[in-house]
């Protein structure tokens, strides 16, 4: 069953999809940012819940072990009392001892490959827990690393539109100021433009901190 966070990086991959593509710009899209950063704000709100439940599997080690460790101690409980009853008969006393003594051995030994089979099971469980976490951040930094990406390149393309725009307006009113005032054909025309500060940025820059969907994330 696939899980509520791979449906949200499917939903994101869909929704990039079926983005609009821009005129002359092959293999770049226009995107909603509120839109996007709806998907994004549920994927971040839901990853912290993924890696809680994954943590929790990791935890059931110690339980395994604790549950591996007192079967080990029964077994060889069973095998003492086996070998105390054995010894209590005086004629029988050496074979009792020598086979009280395989006993425990054999205990002992089926004890410890119970903890190692444990171990191992536990180790397996917490592998793939953190492998399964890191392939869910690597599809987020490439989701948020491509959005970026679409979004600066697509604002820069339309800066530079801009900008041709305004140099073809401006040279053609440089031209007709020139015809019209012919006695001031040496004085230059007055950019209204020229001398606006290139440090003013658009309130709708779509910038944002890389690192803004992995806070808390070891919440």
């Amino acid at each position: 069953m696939v899980n509520r966070l791979e449906q949200l990086i499917d939903g994101i991959y869909e929704y990039l999809e079926g983005c609009k593509p821009i005129k002359l710009q092959p293999g770049k899209v226009s995107v909603n940012k509120e839109e996007l950063f709806e998907m994004l704000d549920e994927l971040k709100q839901r990853t912290p819940d993924e890696i809680r439940r994954y943590q929790k599997i990791i935890a059931n080690r110690d339980s395994i072990i604790a549950a591996a460790e007192e079967k080990a101690e029964q077994i060889i409980e069973e095998a003492r009392g086996k070998a105390r009853q054995l010894v209590s008969e005086h004629e029988i006393m050496q074979q009792a001892y020598a086979r009280a003594n395989e006993m425990v051995a054999s205990a002992s030994g089926e004890a410890e490959e119970m903890l190692s089979s444990a171990n191992n099971d536990a180790n397996q469980i917490r592998t793939g827990a953190l492998s399964y976490a890191n392939d869910i951040m690597t599809d987020m930094e490439k989701i948020l690393n491509n959005a970026y990406s679409s979004a600066r390149d697509h604002f820069d393309g339309l800066v530079s539109t801009l900008k041709e725009s305004y140099d073809v307006v401006a040279a053609n009113r440089q031209e007709l100021y020139q015809q019209l005032n012919p006695k001031e054909a040496a004085t230059v025309y007055d950019d209204p433009i020229a001398t606006v500060s290139t440090e003013e940025e658009d309130d709708d820059n779509f910038e944002f901190d890389e690192n803004t969907f992995l806070e808390n994330i070891d919440e």
